[in-house]
């Protein structure tokens, strides 16, 4: 059994590799191919049961492809037709989901009921953003909104579409899994308007209970800073912690405490079931009728079926309430079963239920934990101490799950087994109970129990604060190669084998493929730009043999959030860049320099070029800063970079637009050159005509203001004469960015044209023999991605 479930998962995960659905003649053979190959792996002689058993595997795993594809097949089919992408319609339907406000309005998922016009063809989910306006003249008020109101909203829709870049977070899967196959926003003095108060469904009630209690901690710990967690632990909602905790959660590897994790849904189970048999013993009626040991497992799972649905029911809550189901129903039937073939059950039950499970990485590391521990506990000859165990486990899932980390996020917390040490017995034992209490108790006795697990959150704070400053913190390094994964978990299995196995040394020579096989490198002479899928935004990633300069570090979208920490920062970690050897802010605008302070605290850089003005908070970061002036030059590796613009002249008056003084600069390598222009408009463009002139030709141009009608004037197109053109823009933006016109323009020209909003990030190479570009949506397809 556990070998099938093992299979059917390695079908699902394979199917979501795909770039494309199989169609119903390739399922329709997989099946019958899967049933032959059952029917004889149990009914020919084999001489080698190790034939049978991976004819077996072989079956189960064409039935998790299919079993996968059929469910894909279905949830792709509910998709918002291209035609009413971006026009205005009224839907009627339910608020469905926990509303979560951000700074500047609301978010919340959407259950369409009836849209209008009638012939719109809208998605049963929708995820809508209410925001009170991007300008004055749009400003709105937000109304407040609450889990199963029923509303009439008027909208504007857009297929699910996301950044996408290497290394970074795939928003497109994770709308998949969550079934919401359009995402919009709730129009400017359009309809808004409350229909009903509650619309009685089971699933409604659920989300307007967390919505109470979340309610409930905010009255209980007004301006108290770690609210949010407790929030967190109590009813799931990660996303009320605030960012700076969370990097510090995962600096210490406590991150998995920090939300519902198995460990507290075990712990209420456990809790519960054991005053059930205590209870239930001493009812001598009851007792007869149920044995007291079978009250107490149906009482444990109920207790964490209610606490998995009013958190969410994320992946590793799941994965418990399964594994604490299976173990329940052995208890209640007398039928006892080993400790993987829980986790195996309930590995295929999460599956069952959620083939795109495996998109999230919560999913691996979560089952891997469990795996791991499992391995080192089971078929011990002796027991050590309990203290000398605990060290043991924390070792062997910090070991264990350190390749998974490597592969997901490119770095591994080595402060984490006594950061968990210390956190896991006062978070799931104390902290967390103390929440859901603080859930149920009148309000004066909530308000203390509140204050007391706030008060001990605190204390522990000091310590996983502490922690987080080491350097020695975190090993971070490049996203290791696929083949070196395998040898990896290899090596790891082997290092965790029991105490007394022979040359378990040997398990790290397994692991050194992983550490030290690096990505390839830029040849001499060659130059390497990345221009990453930063929505409305730019940031290029300019890479020689033994340094790298990044142009402009994109926008922020929020006080917490911008493209610098959630886009740049991954995608250089995963490449292996340790640090920048230049920076450069092409001018003052947030859709160019939004990210850049994240940049600069996360990634060690030597100069920073700008035409910022000194006021600038960037400017502040300690750096060797200069003005980024027309005649600056230097070489790297055989590349010769360059700054053309802005003259010393024009930086100087203060009257001038902050897009004309973007700084441009252009990259010199034997195979063909390359110019990044900022916003530079039409102004700027002939004052470089005039000043460079020839100089001004390129093979590749990263288009000026994202393809804007004030920039790439036919005079500037015609001089830099470029071979490529790559636009940077966010999907569907309201400036309708890249201009048609601009775009015919450049082809007109001669050029080839491509757009990071329908491919994501571009990267182009410059080789010594030439030039080849490609799109990240080309290169990793998913039948999800459209491009």
């Amino acid at each position: 059994m556990r070998l099938a479930i093992i299979a059917f998962a390695l079908g699902v995960w394979l199917l979501q590799r795909q770039a494309a659905l199989p169609g119903a003649g390739t399922l329709v053979a997989m099946g019958l191919a899967a049933a032959a190959t059952l029917i004889a792996a149990r009914w020919l002689p084999w001489k080698h049961p190790g034939l049978r058993l991976g004819l077996v595997a072989l079956a189960f795993a064409a039935m998790g492809f299919a079993y996968a594809a059929i469910f894909a097949h279905v949830r792709m089919a509910e998709s918002l037709d291209a035609r009413w992408e971006g026009r205005d319609l009224e839907l009627t339907g339910a608020i469905a989901s926990l509303p979560q406000p951000f700074d500047r309005g609301v978010r919340f998922e959407f259950d369409v009921e009836d849209a209008s016009p009638a012939e719109a063809q809208v998605p049963g989910r929708v995820l809508l953003a209410w925001y009170n306006g991007l300008s004055r003249e749009e400003y709105q008020e937000v109304m407040p909104v609450r889990a199963g109101e029923r509303w009439r909203f008027s909208v504007r829709l857009k297929r699910p579409h996301g950044n996408a870049n290497p290394h970074g977070f795939d928003y497109e899967a994770s709308l998949l899994e969550r079934g919401i196959r359009a995402t919009g926003s709730v129009r400017p003095r359009g309809t808004a308007e409350r229909l009903e108060d509650f619309v009685p469904r089971p699933a409604y009630a659920i989300e307007r209970l967390r919505e109470a209690v979340r309610e409930r901690f905010w009255d209980a710990l007004p301006e108290h800073r770690y609210a949010g967690v407790l929030i967190a632990l109590a009813i799931g909602d990660q996303r009320a912690i605030e960012p700076p905790d969370w990097e510090i959660f995962t600096r210490t590897g406590v991150n998995h405490l920090m939300s519902i994790s198995g460990l507290h849904v075990t712990m209420v189970s456990g809790l519960v079931a054991a005053l059930a048999m205590f209870g239930w013993r001493r009812a001598e009626r009851l007792a007869l009728w149920l044995p007291a040991q079978k009250a107490g497992a149906l009482a444990g799972f109920a207790a964490a079926l209610a606490y998995c649905l009013i958190a969410g029911f994320a992946v590793p809550a799941q994965r418990t309430l399964y594994m604490i189901g299976v173990v329940a129903l052995a208890l209640y039937l007398d039928r006892f079963s080993t400790a993987s073939r829980v986790l195996a059950l309930a590995l295929g039950i999460v599956l069952l239920l959620d083939p795109w499970a495996v998109l999230a990485p919560g999913f691996w590391l979560s089952f891997g934990a469990v795996a791991v521990i499992f391995f080192v506990a089971a078929g011990r000859a002796r027991q050590p101490h309990w203290l000398a165990q605990w060290g043991a486990m924390q070792w062997a899932v910090t070991v264990g799950l350190a390749p998974a980390l490597l592969a997901m996020f490119q770095q591994v917390s080595l402060s984490s087994p006594l950061a968990n040490a210390a956190a896991i017995p006062l978070v799931s034992l104390v902290v967390t109970p103390l929440a859901l209490l603080g859930a149920v108790l009148p309000v004066p006795l909530a308000d203390w129990t509140l204050a007391l697990a706030h008060w001990l959150l605190e204390a522990l704070m000091h310590l996983l604060r502490w922690l987080a400053s080491l350097d020695a913190a975190v090993w971070r390094q490049h996203a290791p190669v696929a083949w070196t994964l395998p040898l990896a978990f290899a090596g790891v299995a082997w290092l965790l084998l029991p105490r007394g196995f022979p040359a378990r040394a040997l398990g790290l020579l397994l692991l050194a493929p992983m550490l030290a096989v690096a990505p390839p490198l830029p040849s001499s002479g060659a130059l390497w730009l990345t221009v990453y899928d930063a929505g409305q935004g730019l940031a290029v990633l300019l890479r020689t043999r033994n340094h790298a300069l990044l142009y402009d570090a994109g926008p922020s979208w929020s006080p917490d959030a911008d493209s610098g920490s959630r886009i740049v920062v991954p995608a250089l970690r995963g490449a292996g860049i340790r640090g920048l050897d230049a920076l450069v802010v092409s001018h003052d605008d947030t859709d160019h320099s939004g990210g850049a302070l994240s940049v600069l605290r996360a990634v060690p850089t030597g100069q920073l070029w700008s035409s910022l003005p000194a006021s600038d908070p960037i400017t502040q970061v300690p750096a060797y800063r200069l003005p980024c002036l027309a005649g600056k030059a230097w070489e790297w590796d055989g590349v010769r970079f360059e700054f053309l613009h802005p003259p010393p002249a024009m930086l100087a008056d203060p009257t001038e637009k902050a897009n004309n003084l973007s700084c441009v600069i252009k990259a010199y390598a034997p195979g063909g050159a390359a110019l990044l222009s900022g916003d530079i408009e039409a102004r700027g463009e002939a004052q470089m005509v005039g000043a460079s002139g020839d100089a001004l030709r390129s093979t590749v141009l990263v288009a000026p203001h994202h393809g804007s009608n004030s920039s790439s004037s036919p005079a500037f197109v015609a001089a830099v004469a470029p071979e490529l053109a790559v636009f940077a823009a966010g999907y569907g933006n309201r400036f309708g960015h890249p201009r048609p016109e601009i775009v015919e323009r450049y082809r007109a020209q001669g050029a080839r044209t491509l757009r990071t909003d329908s491919l994501g990030a571009v990267e182009v190479r410059i080789d010594t023999d030439g030039w080849s570009a490609s799109g990240y949506r080309m290169r990793e397809r998913r039948y999800w991605r459209e491009f």
